[in-house]
C-alpha cells in the first residue's frame, strides 16, 4: 500500500479511519493539528460569591495583580489592608498593612515601618478559598488591580467566599 491509498475499513477508506482515530488522540492529549492546546483554558478570575453561594463578583486576574481586602478594626478603628496575589488557582497572602497594633494583628511578629504604617510579610500561605466575614463597622472593600468594590454591601454584610478560577 502507498501513502495515501485508500483501503476500506469496516464501510470507510482507511484515510477516513486515520482522520477519526487522529482526532480522538487530538482530543485527549489536548493536541490539535494547529498545535498545542492551553490544557487549562480561560484566564484566572477572582470570584466571590455570597453564603448562599450567589456569584457577586467575577474580575479577571494576572499574576501580579494585587487583590486587596481593605478594612476598620472593629476596636483600634484603623485601616487594615491584607494584599494577596492570584497564584495556580489560589490566593497567597503577600502582606498586611496596618496603622497600629491591636486584637488579631501581628504583634509579636517581625514587621517594616513604610509610610507611617506597619507592614507585616508573612510566610507564603495559599487559600483555595478565602472565607471573609463581613461587617458594617469594618466597611470591607475589594480592591482588585485599581478597581474598588464594596464587598460588605454587595454581600449585605454578610460572609463571602473568594476563590480563583480559570475562565
Amino acid at each position: 500500500m502507498t501513502f495515501g491509498s485508500r483501503v476500506p475499513v469496516e464501510g470507510r477508506t482507511l484515510a477516513a479511519a486515520v482522520v477519526v482515530v487522529g482526532s480522538i488522540l487530538a482530543i485527549s492529549t489536548g493536541v490539535g493539528l494547529g498545535g498545542a492546546v492551553d490544557a487549562v483554558a480561560g484566564e484566572p478570575t477572582l470570584v466571590v460569591t455570597d453564603e448562599k453561594g450567589t456569584e457577586l463578583l467575577a474580575d479577571p486576574v494576572g499574576d501580579e495583580t494585587e487583590i486587596a481586602i481593605e478594612y476598620t478594626h472593629s476596636v483600634e478603628k484603623t485601616p487594615v489592608r491584607d494584599v494577596y496575589v492570584a497564584d495556580d488557582g489560589a490566593l497567597v497572602m503577600t502582606r498586611m498593612e496596618f496603622s497600629s497594633f491591636g486584637a488579631g494583628l501581628p504583634s509579636q511578629a517581625d514587621v517594616t515601618e513604610r509610610d507611617g504604617r506597619y507592614v507585616y510579610d508573612p510566610p507564603a500561605t495559599r487559600y483555595e478559598t478565602l472565607h471573609l466575614k463581613t461587617g458594617s463597622v469594618a466597611g470591607h472593600d475589594l480592591v482588585v488591580g485599581g478597581e474598588r468594590y464594596d464587598v460588605a454591601a454587595m454581600s449585605d454584610y454578610g460572609a463571602v467566599e473568594l476563590t480563583i478560577e480559570r475562565r
